[in-house]
Formats: structure tokens, sequence, C-alpha cells
């Protein structure tokens, strides 16, 4: 059969499933649709919590940063994965203990007023919505390539999926979704990852075959430095970004995952604070299989592509190389005229001035990937068989729903509890509630959907930002109300305002602004000028709760208590 035979057969089927498990955990309450009733099983929580939390930047994009980047690449891996032992070690027990279900409902107790909470709503959409925007690129890129439908159907239909199970199910139907999720998306990376891996080194597993010989006895990562020195690339194994730089995206990236609204909740599912903390382990085993074998695939990928296709005629090209082109993520300009695919290494002079003026050169003919291709064009450019290349589609598709569908319960959330039900509308009913939390799905589907259709970058820069504006805004405001008695209302209302207006302002002036590279304060790129925001953040609350008057005696006590891992409930809807 095709490959897209394959693809309709294995994504209609995840699918389907996903859907059946939505009806059959149908939210019937607000405490259903916000937390899942409070009795998820530590591993099943885990498997979602490791769904929700590996999106499409995780699935899609990472590898192929890493591919492109080579050791750059890795401050994505290391910052999401330091994130996520962050959050889990230092911040969600204390907020499961504290015992609300949303961070918005924290920062508004914590700090004792609905401006705090109304700040805390506008980050949290903020950058809750700036995150979704790239799963649903993610989901375009996968069905635009493999179901033969353009990029924005691709996009409209995995809308329509995420708002079927997310309206239907909320929290509860979102969790057990997940782990179905998580466990198609898990199988989908790896076991292409083996194939490939068998084909390029001959070792089953991809952590071990990334550092092994290929059949002419070269190291992998050997050839894969000297090739890409030969094409005028930079080592792939060696360091090409500023030092200040790789260290702020990568604090920026851990920093934003601590702070992140759609992973916090889910320690709100379980029935203790013990089973938060084996739920955080479980989730961490399980994301390390996927960012353990990330660096693996990235490499044989990398190997893959420039052994493929350069010096190559053009109409000699894989077949892989057409069906991407046909997408518009994948092009080529061949500047000199001669039908030919080629590089050269325009800093070797015996090269210029032969092969080069040989072929009558006038510049790199660089083929443009689209970075959120590799991993799903991966298995076609090793020629792997047609039901493994479908297996990875619905992989990619479960990474970017799973994601999509927590990030957007954030939003629903935000709206009918933190604003309307904490601020706007106190006496509004349960069924009113869930009715306006659905309704917000609803809303936050159709304006996510066409701002993915229309994304300002490529998946993993997007989520990038997200992170930046979560590390700069919410961070010091969680981690000061958990551990400063002394932080007070005047103090984190303004660290992050100030935090998130000064970090925005930055992204927006470089990515949309007209900013150049050069203009970079100290060298750093809008990716990490998060860690800089989180920062001031820091410095101006400190400063501002310090002249001014501390907290009342309650909050202070609330504050002791929340360190005390004893006497905890589920989370309450007051």
């Amino acid at each position: 059969m095709s490959i897209q035979i394959w693809s309709y057969l294995i994504v209609g089927f995840t699918f389907a499933l996903y859907i059946g498990v939505a009806i059959w955990a149908r939210a019937g309450s607000t405490n259903d649709f916000y937390v899942a009733g409070g009795g998820v099983h530590p591993v099943m929580n885990g498997m979602a919590t490791a769904a929700d939390w590996m999106s499409a930047a995780s699935f899609l994009s990472m590898a192929g940063l890493i591919s492109f980047m080579g050791y750059d690449g890795a401050q994505y891996l290391m910052g999401w994965t330091g994130g996520y032992v962050l959050l889990a070690l230092l911040l969600a027990p204390y907020l499961r203990k504290f015992g609300q279900f949303t961070v918005p409902d924290f920062i508004g107790e914590r700090y004792y007023t609905q401006t705090a909470r109304l700040v805390a709503v506008i980050c949290a959409l903020f950058v809750s919505f700036t995150y979704v925007v790239g799963q649903m690129k993610g989901v375009g890129v996968a069905f635009s390539r493999f179901l033969g439908v353009e990029f924005g159907t691709g996009v409209l239909i995995g809308s329509a999926i995420v708002f079927f199970y997310a309206v239907l199910g909320g929290m509860k139907g979102i969790t057990y979704t997940q782990v179905a999720q998580f466990c198609v998306l898990i199988f989908a990376f790896t076991v292409p990852a083996i194939f490939v891996s068998l084909q390029m080194v001959d070792h089953p597993v991809p952590q071990i075959g990334m550092g092994g010989n290929m059949s002419d006895g070269t190291a992998l990562l050997a050839k894969l430095n000297q090739l890409s020195v030969d094409l005028g690339f930079h080592e792939y194994t060696k360091p090409n970004k500023p030092r200040i730089d790789l260290f702020c995206v990568t604090a920026a990236l851990m920093l934003g995952t601590a702070g992140l609204p759609h992973v916090i909740v889910r320690f709100f599912t379980v029935p203790k604070v013990k089973d938060a903390r084996m739920s955080a382990g479980w989730a961490l085993l399980f994301i390390a299989i996927l960012y353990t074998t990330a660096p693996a695939v990235a490499a044989f990928a990398r190997t893959n592509v420039i052994t493929s296709i350069d010096n190559v005629d053009y109409e000699q090209v894989p077949k892989w190389f057409n069906s991407w082109e046909e997408t518009g993520l994948l092009k080529f300009e061949d500047k000199n005229g001669d039908g030919k695919i080629q590089y050269y290494n325009d800093q070797n002079e015996a090269f210029v001035n032969g092969v080069a003026n040989e072929r009558g050169w006038e510049g790199n003919e660089l083929v443009t990937f689209d970075r959120d291709i590799i991993v799903l064009a991966s298995p076609e450019i090793a020629k792997l068989p047609a039901w493994v290349i479908a297996l990875m589609v619905a992989g990619g598709l479960a990474a970017a729903l799973s994601t999509a569908a927590g990030l957007l319960l954030v939003i629903s959330s935000s709206i009918s509890h933190d604003l309307l039900k904490k601020w706007l509308m106190p006496k509004i009913s349960e069924k009113g509630e869930l009715r306006a939390a659905r309704i917000a799905i609803a809303v936050a589907v159709l304006v996510a959907g066409y701002a993915g259709y229309n994304p300002p970058d490529y998946v993993a820069a997007i989520v990038a930002f997200a992170f930046g504006l979560a590390a700069s805004s919410f961070f010091p405001a969680i981690i000061l109300g958990i551990f400063d008695k002394r932080m007070n209302m005047q103090g984190a209302v303004t660290g992050m305002i100030v935090g998130l207006v000064f970090t925005a302002s930055y992204i927006i002036y470089f990515k949309f602004g007209g900013g150049t590279p050069d203009q970079y304060w100290f060298e750093i790129s809008p990716e990490g000028i998060g860690t800089i925001g989180m920062l001031v953040n820091l410095v101006i609350s400190l400063i501002v709760s310090r002249l001014t008057p501390a907290p009342p005696d309650t909050v202070q006590e609330l504050v002791e208590n929340i360190r005390i891992p004893r006497g905890a409930g589920k989370a309450v809807n007051h």
C-alpha cells in the first residue's frame, strides 16, 4: 500500500481512538472539566503529563533544530528537560498543596487582589495562545504532506478534532485521551529511529547508535562534521552561537517550563501530594524516552539529507524531495542554471577556484528546508516501509493535538473560572460556568486555527517565545509567592506587567518590527530574552514589595502552610 493509504488508515484509527476515549470520559461537572475529578492514577497522569508537555515542538521541531543547528540545538534539549525537573521538584508539590487548579487562582489568592488575578489571566492567555499556534502549525505540516490536503485544510481538520474532545471531555476527557496519545507518539518516534539506526550503524538503540561507526568504519558524528565543513557549514558538534545567548535561551526555556499553566494544572488531577510527586517522576521517565532519542534522529537525518541530494541533477532527485516540494515547505533555487543541487565551501580557496569556477558558480544553491519537516521526512529519506512513515505522521499529530488540548483548556478555564466565576459573575451556576468554558474553547480553537494557518515562525521558535513570556511573567510571581512571605500584591503585579511588556516588546520588535540580529542587546536573541525579562520582573517585584506594606498576616500564614507537606486536600472550586 502507498504511504497515503497507510497514513489514512493509521491516522484514522488513532483519531477514532481519541474520540472514543473522549466520549467515554466526558466531563459531567466543573471538577471533572477542570481537574478530571482529582482521581487520576499517578502512572496514567505521568503519561498524560508527558503527552501534554511533549508538544509538536518536541516531536516535530526539536530534532529538526538539532539537525540544522548541531551543538547549538542542545539548548532546547537542556532547557525543556531541566525546566520540567525544576517544575516537578520545586513548584508543583507546593501549588498542589495550595489546592487551587489554575495559576491565576494561586496568584489571585496569594496576592489577595483581583488585579493580580486579572494580570495573571492576561499572562496565561498570552502564553497559552502563543504556544497553541505552534501546535496548529505542526498539525498543518503533517496533514499537508501525508494526507494529500493543503496546509490550511490540515489546520482546519486538526482544529475540529481538538474542539470535539476538549469541549466534550474537559480535563477528564483530555487526560485519558492524552494517555492514548502518549502511547501513539512515543511508539511513532522510537520505531523509525530504531530502523534508521540499524540501517546506518547496525545498532538497534539509537542513543548508542549515534556514537557508532558506519559501514565504512567512519564514526557517524566524525563523518557528519566533515560533510558539514566540506560544504561550507560549521562543524556539527561545535558551538556557533554566542555563549551568552545559549545560556539565556536555555534558561528561558527552563524557567518558562516552570511557569506553564497547562503543565502545572496536571498536578491537581491526582488525589494526593504524594501522587503528584509520583506522577512527576513517571512523566520524567516517559519524557526521557523521546528526549534521548531526538539527538540521534537529528544526526541520522542530517547525514542522510546531505548525502542524498548534494551534487545531484534536479531531474534525478529522490521522490521524497519532490513530494515535500509540493507542500511549499522545501524549495530549491538554481542560481547558475546548471540543473544541479550543489553546495560548496566558499572559505576554501582551492575549492572555489577549482570546482566552483568550473561549475560556473554564482553562490550557494541551498535547498531551503522548513525545519519542522525533518522528523517527518526522515523515514522517507531513509527509504523505510510505508507503514513506518505513516506511523510517524500519527505520532506528530498526537503530539500537536495533545498539547493543543491542554492549552485550550487553560484558555477556557482562565476565562470561565478566573474571570467569570471568581470576578465578574461570582453567582454563576456550575452549569453556566461549564457552558462558558466550552464556549471559550470554541472561540479559542477558531482564533488559534487562523493564527496557525499564518504562523510567524517555525514551531519550536513560536514555542520558545511562549516559554520566554511564561518565564518573564509567571515564574517570579510563583516562586516568590511560595518562598517569600514578604512578597505583596504591589510587587507581584508590577513585576508581572513589566516583565511581560519588556519581553513581548523585544520579541515583536526583532521578529516583526524590522530589528536585525546585529542590534540584539548583548547578543541575546528573541528566544532568550525571557531570561532577562524574568530578572527584570524579579528585581522590580522585590524592590516594590519592600517599599510597600507587607501582606496581611493571613496571607503570610498561608505561605508558611503551603510549604508543609501534610494535610493537602483535593483541588477545590470556590
